[in-house]
């Protein structure tokens, strides 16, 4: 079959990208990547141009040869000498750093975030197509060896605290029937009972997307997440909302007068309903929260994601429907808490007893 030549749309080159496709292809890349990761790909980017162009007093550019990323480490990371913990990054740099708002504070980065700075400048240079200093076998070998260096020092990251049900019903005393105590209540309800919801998927949380089932019960359909970021349409997408968290919600909705958009918003002066609340916003939350119930501990938006699978454990909810919740695709991550949270009531521990 013979196609028409068309006249005002030329034909394209099979192996060239024009202006306009490349830009497009651009766009549905970023499109689909999480807001959470674009913020921090971008600030990992904006610090290593700060770093590079102080440091070596020239515009970054790439690709960076394997000596530059070998100085980013040295100058972030902690080793030990005669005379204690030490790094490279020259103090008056540092200084500016901070001052400028590149960095939080003076001295080392958390070994985390070292990893991940250095796991950003790899994409970039994998996207850019060029060679990739990352992988420079002097480069992998040294963050190995620091990776134990850390370790063996026994600086290990921090977790935060599971809030689980106990201290949670504290917490949840602290909301009082003003439209803010309503919100709050509402939101570590929805958060904690749906599976333990991410910050990001409370904050992108959506009328669109509930389903009232009858008198204080609904279905929220998570239809984007961490761990469905194709939206893959699966029976467990669907999260009930039931009991005290389906009332609180329907309470938050009837007070707030919201049906449509964001269903959790910030709460103006006068108890009036503003936009949509940020994923800090939630943390910012959760933290209050449990400072003012006096609950003991270090606890963030998180802590209701490992609370309610620490909980689920002590009452012996089966992992398969702990991960149907949840929508965790690995089961060890799941034990992990779980583990973490039966510390005091393992058989095993008390075996002398």
């Amino acid at each position: 079959m013979r196609l028409p030549t068309l006249q005002k749309t030329p034909a394209l080159q099979p192996h060239e990208l024009t202006d306009v496709t490349a830009q497009a292809v651009a766009d549905l890349m970023r499109e689909g990547e999480s807001q959470n990761t674009q913020a921090s790909y971008s600030s990992a980017l904006r610090y290593w141009a700060a770093w590079f162009g102080i440091r070596y007093g020239v515009q970054i550019s790439l690709p960076l040869p394997s000596s530059c990323v070998l100085q980013f480490i040295v100058d972030h990371a902690q080793r030990m000498t005669p005379k204690g913990l030490v790094h490279e990054l020259p103090a008056e740099i540092d200084a500016v750093l901070v001052d400028a708002g590149y960095k939080g504070k003076l001295g080392p980065l958390a070994h985390n975030t070292l990893v991940h700075r250095l796991a950003v400048l790899s994409k970039a240079h994998q996207v850019r197509e060029v060679k990739n200093p990352c992988q420079d076998p002097k480069v992998r070998e040294l963050l190995s060896r620091t990776r134990k260096a850390y370790a063996k020092r026994g600086e290990l990251p921090k977790k935060k605290d599971a809030l689980t049900k106990d201290p949670l019903q504290r917490v949840l005393a602290t909301c009082d029937d003003s439209v803010k105590g309503k919100r709050d209540r509402a939101l570590l309800l929805f958060a904690w009972a749906s599976g333990g919801r991410r910050r990001s998927e409370v904050a992108a949380a959506d009328m669109k997307f509930l389903k009232r089932l009858g008198p204080g019960e609904f279905s929220y359909e998570l239809a984007f997440s961490k761990t469905n970021q194709s939206g893959v349409d699966r029976p467990e997408n669907h999260k009930p909302v039931l009991g005290a968290a389906g009332a609180a919600l329907d309470d938050w909705l009837v007070v707030s007068g919201i049906d449509e958009g964001a269903i959790f918003r910030r709460v103006l002066k006068g108890g009036n309903v503003g936009g949509a609340l940020s994923a800090a916003s939630v943390r910012d939350i959760v933290q209050a929260r449990c400072l003012q119930a006096g609950v003991e501990g270090d606890f963030s938006a998180h802590s209701l994601r490992s609370g309610f699978v620490t909980e689920a454990a002590a009452q012996n909810v089966s992992i398969s429907d702990t991960m149907a919740m949840t929508g965790h695709q690995s089961v060890a991550v799941v034990i992990g808490y779980q583990r973490r949270g039966a510390l005091t009531t393992n058989p095993a521990s008390t075996l002398l007893e």
